[in-house]
């Protein structure tokens, strides 16, 4: 929603993510785009990173209605296209283009994905019995006292909202507050835990409680990775590491830390497996075999200052979670489960300490991992009522 304030009514805010050529100005004023029978799912989402939360939702509704996705940015266009949607750029939020893109759709729902709702789009949408479905919505207190200043703005389009799902109580909140209709509000999501939760773990295998993995390393890290899980093998024998560069590129280099110690190991982007005492974990798209393997995850980004990687990946597979001092990206989860007894913090001096501790401690692993996710399962949410409800009102329209 508009939630960054009244400035984002002129000028750019028309949704303008980047210099667009000819054709995708077309698609913005909705000269052209893909022809979906009428009565479906409009799901618009700004980007990457919003689609990508609202695929578990696009997956379950797409079988049965007609879906088009629109997004601001041709990033988020293009995974669009390669998740095998109709899809558009956004059309401008000006009278004409929001007709015209209404006109070639003819959808029955249009759902938002976290914090865009544009006036046009709101009024024109209702106007043709469109029904109007916002997931993850999330407005801060700054956002609100701003929006308190233009309440012939923010109202109507709250009250035209069928269903609402927020990210967290305070945003629920504050935008019945602000004209939110309490009969609209569905139960709270956060749309980018939805994929993790979705996982299933499986039975652990019986090197797990011996297996660490250091997951998502930048440069200046994985020396203390290494050095610190050699010191802990001396408590824990068999003890044994998976290093998992953030950039798999950088795989030369980090091999070349691990020959410098003389240590025996296996690198993945040539073959090798876990088997060996060190897996240099260097190519794309096997992580999830990792965290499935390793009983410890040691988050990277959080011995540099690079503030941290997010701890829900580990927390999905049942991992216990240790992490450096750096996490101010996501310094509410950390610290939430550290509350759970699922995530440990440690600087770099007292990371071998830590390790050896936790690596003996097989049942404490379990403990963690168990509570790890256990706070993802409740943090995500229930996508069910949510979907049924887009469904529910998308029959509606057809009928």
């Amino acid at each position: 929603m508009i939630w960054r304030g009244a400035t984002a009514l002129a000028g750019g805010a028309l949704g303008l993510a980047a210099p667009l050529a000819g054709a995708d100005w077309r698609e913005r004023l909705a000269l052209s785009g893909p022809a979906v029978a009428p009565g479906g799912i409009w799901l618009h989402a700004a980007s990457v990173g919003e689609l990508n939360s609202a695929r578990v939702l696009a997956e379950a509704l797409a079988p049965d209605f007609p879906l088009v996705v629109t997004t601001n940015s041709l990033t988020g266009r293009d995974l669009a296209r390669r998740l095998g949607h109709p899809c558009a750029l956004a059309p401008l939020d000006v009278p004409q283009a929001v007709g015209r893109f209404l006109d070639r759709v003819r959808p029955a729902v249009l759902v938002t994905v976290e914090n865009e709702l544009w006036p046009n789009r709101s009024a024109m949408a209702a106007a043709r019995g469109v029904a109007q479905v916002v997931v993850g919505a999330r407005i801060s207190a700054r956002s609100a006292a701003r929006w308190r200043r233009l309440p012939g703005l923010i109202g109507p389009m709250l009250a035209r909202i069928d269903a609402l799902s927020a990210q967290d109580p305070g945003s629920e909140a504050r935008l019945l507050a602000l004209g939110l209709r309490a009969g609209a509000l569905t139960p709270r999501l956060n749309l980018k835990l939805l994929a993790p939760a979705r996982v299933e773990p499986g039975e652990d295998g019986p090197e797990r409680a011996r297996t660490v993995l250091a997951a998502s390393t930048h440069e200046g890290e994985d020396a203390l990775m290494l050095d610190a899980w050699a010191a802990a093998r001396e408590a824990v024998p068999g003890l044994r590491l998976i290093l998992a560069p953030r950039h798999p590129e950088r795989g030369d280099a980090v091999a070349a830390l691990i020959a410098a110690r003389g240590l025996e190991y296996a690198r993945r982007s040539r073959g090798g497996g876990p088997g060996a005492p060190v897996l240099l974990a260097d190519t794309l798209g096997e992580m999830a075999q990792w965290y499935h393997a390793a009983g410890i995850c040691i988050t990277g980004g959080s011995f540099a200052d690079h503030g941290g990687h997010t701890p829900w990946e580990p927390a999905a597979w049942r991992c216990a979670v240790l992490h450096g001092p750096h996490v101010a990206n996501h310094a509410g989860d950390y610290a939430d489960l550290a509350a759970a007894g699922a995530a440990r913090g440690c600087d770099a001096a007292g990371l071998p300490q830590a390790l050896a501790a936790l690596a003996r401690d097989a049942g404490g692993q379990r403990r963690m991992g168990a509570a790890a996710r256990a706070l993802l399962l409740a943090r995500a949410g229930n996508p069910a009522t949510l979907i049924g409800r887009i469904a529910a009102l998308a029959r509606r329209g057809l009928a």
